[in-house]
This record gives C-alpha cells, sequence and structure tokens, in this order.
C-alpha cells in the first residue's frame, strides 16, 4: 500500500530501528513507546486485520509469534513481555497493518 506507514519502512522509504528483519517479517522499536521496551512485529505482506487472514496469512502470524519467542531474551525482554495486536479504531488501531506490538522492559500497569 502506497500509504502506509509500515509499508514505507519495510520498502526503506522511512528509516527504523531494526531488532529484526527476514524475508517475512520486521521488527522495529516504536517510536511512541509505551514501556521501556517496546518493538512492533510487522509482516511484509500487508493487511490489517485477523478476519484478512487465509492460511498462508496465520502461518506467517504464527511464525512472528514463535519469532518472538525465539527473541525475547536476546531483545532484554527476558523477565517477560506482553503481545497486543489491536483491531480496528475503537482497539487503538492507528497503523492499518496488521501488527503486534511487544512491550516489556519493565513491570507492566494491567490497564
Amino acid at each position: 500500500m502506497k500509504d502506509c506507514i509500515f509499508c514505507k519502512i519495510i520498502a526503506g522509504e522511512i528509516p527504523s530501528a531494526k531488532v529484526y528483519e527476514d524475508e517475512e517479517m520486521i521488527v522495529f522499536k516504536d517510536i511512541e513507546p509505551k514501556a521501556k521496551i517496546h518493538l512492533l512485529c510487522v509482516p511484509k505482506d500487508h493487511f490489517a486485520l485477523l478476519t484478512e487472514m487465509d492460511e498462508k496469512r496465520a502461518a506467517l502470524v504464527a511464525r512472528m509469534l514463535r519469532k518472538i519467542a525465539d527473541k525475547h531474551a536476546e531483545w532484554g525482554l527476558a523477565d517477560g513481555y506482553r503481545l497486543v495486536v489491536n483491531q480496528g479504531e475503537n482497539a487503538g488501531q492507528t497503523v492499518h497493518h496488521l501488527h503486534i506490538h511487544v512491550l516489556g522492559g519493565q513491570t507492566l500497569p494491567w490497564d
């Protein structure tokens, strides 16, 4: 999508503080962190909602979750982390490209 900020980051048109990248996903630091460590795990395939997943996209999301689990300690999250996927504007989704927020590095409040 030409107007999608995450697609522009993936294409290298906008710089980001990458912590991981492969052929299917990119993980970078959020520019407006809500925790000491706030990463965004973004698929390179553009889709906005979980309801848009087919089997291929579901497998991609599973790989993204596995990568987070594999890399969490390397990213400073050995003491725990929270995953958030906002779906739709009422849930706070501001970028309409599916992404997983990875938050940690501190004790997180539950509100």
